[in-house]
C-alpha cells in the first residue's frame, strides 16, 4: 500500500510538472468582479496586455458586476477549474473589506482562493458634485449635518472599500448620508458627473479624469499623506479627522487548488509586466503606486488586513441589511 501511495505521489507529481510546462494552451479569461470604469477594471485592462504577450495566449477581460463586495464574480472564480484559466483581479474590497463586512459569504477569501501576486495601491478621494457648496471637509460636515442624512452619496457596491470608508467617515465625523450603491465606481461617478447623488468615496485611478476635468471636486484624500496625483488635496486628516487612513490594494487570485507551478508562472508574469516603463506609467497616471507584491507577500496582506477590518467593523458597530 505504501508503494502505491508512493508510486502514485511521483506520478500526480510528473502530471502536474507536465500540465504547468504546457501552460497556457489556450486563452486566460481574468474576472473583474465589478462594472466596467472603475479602479479594478481600470487596472485589469491596464496589465492585460502585457500578461498576454509574456504568457502567448490572450488575457481576456471579463466583468462580472453585483453582489455584496463583489461577490457574483468571486463566487464564480471560486467555482472555475483551478486550471490557471480563470483569473481575477480584486481590491481590497473582495480580498478584505466583503469578508468583513459580510462573515456569511458563499466563500472563504483565504481558504478559497490563492494569490498570485500584488498589483499596485490606490488612494482614494472624498468628491463633490461641483453644485454642492462645499470645498473642504468641515464644511462638507456641516451640510450633511444640515440635511439631516438626507444628502446622496453613492458607493461603488455594498461591502466595498468605498462603502466601508464612507461609513468609517460617517461614524468618526458623526454624519449621516443617504448612502446609495451602485455595480462598481463607474456608475456611481457617471451618476455624480451629472448631478443625481452629490459626494461619493472613490479611487484617485477612475476619479482622476473627472477631477482634473474640474467636473467633479477632490476635498480630501484618504490616506495618511498627500496623493501624487493631486497634491493640492488635504489629507482627511490635515481636515479635521485625526488618524485617517485607508488606501485600496489590488492583486491577483485564482481558484485555491491550482497548481503551484502555473501560480508561480503567473507571479513571475505580473513581475515583469509591473517593471515595464510603460506599465508603471500609465499606472502613476491614474493616481496608482505600483507595489508589486509575491503571492506569498499577498497573501499575508490578505490575512492581515482582513483582521483589521473585522476589528474595525465590530469597533464600529457597522451593519448592513
Amino acid at each position: 500500500m505504501l508503494r502505491s501511495i508512493t508510486i502514485g505521489a511521483a506520478l500526480f507529481a510528473v502530471i502536474s510538472s507536465t500540465f504547468a510546462q504546457s501552460y497556457p494552451a489556450k486563452p486566460i479569461r481574468m474576472m473583474v468582479p465589478f462594472a466596467p470604469g472603475g479602479n479594478v477594471d481600470i487596472t485589469a485592462r491596464t496589465i492585460a496586455p502585457g500578461l498576454s504577450e509574456l504568457l502567448g495566449q490572450q488575457v481576456l477581460v471579463d466583468n462580472r458586476p453585483g453582489g455584496a463586495g463583489g461577490s457574483i464574480g468571486t463566487t464564480a472564480v471560486v467555482r472555475a477549474a483551478p486550471d490557471g484559466y480563470t483569473l481575477m483581479v480584486a481590491s481590497s474590497s473582495v480580498m478584505t473589506n466583503g469578508p468583513a463586512l459580510y462573515p456569511n459569504l458563499p466563500y472563504d477569501i483565504v481558504r478559497d482562493l490563492a494569490p498570485v501576486g500584488r498589483i499596485a495601491v490606490v488612494p482614494l478621494a472624498l468628491v463633490v458634485h461641483p453644485s454642492l457648496p462645499v470645498r473642504t471637509t468641515k464644511e462638507l460636515i456641516a451640510v450633511a449635518k444640515s440635511q439631516g442624512g438626507n444628502l446622496l452619496m453613492g458607493n461603488a457596491g455594498v461591502g466595498t472599500t468605498n462603502h466601508l470608508i464612507a461609513e468609517l467617515f460617517m461614524i468618526r465625523t458623526g454624519t449621516k448620508m443617504n448612502l446609495i450603491p451602485y455595480k462598481g465606481s463607474g456608475p456611481a461617478l457617471s451618476d455624480l458627473v451629472a448631478g443625481h447623488i452629490f459626494a461619493h468615496v472613490d479611487q484617485i485611478s477612475s476619479a482622476l479624469p473627472f477631477i482634473k476635468g474640474q467636473r467633479i471636486r477632490a476635498i480630501a484624500v484618504t490616506t495618511a499623506k498627500r496623493a501624487a496625483a493631486v497634491p493640492e488635496v488635504p489629507t482627511l486628516a490635515e481636515s479635521g479627522v485625526p488618524g485617517f487612513d485607508a488606501s485600496t490594494v489590488t492583486g491577483i487570485l485564482a481558484p485555491a487548488a491550482t497548481p503551484k507551478d502555473i501560480i508561480a508562472q503567473l507571479d513571475s508574469a505580473l513581475q515583469k509586466v509591473l517593471a515595464t516603463p510603460a506599465v508603471r506609467e500609465r499606472f502613476t497616471t491614474l493616481g496608482a503606486e505600483v507595489q508589486p507584491g509575491s503571492s506569498a507577500e499577498l497573501g499575508k496582506f490578505i490575512r492581515e488586513d482582513l483582521a483589521q477590518w473585522v476589528k474595525v467593523v465590530k469597533q464600529a458597530g457597522i451593519k448592513v441589511q
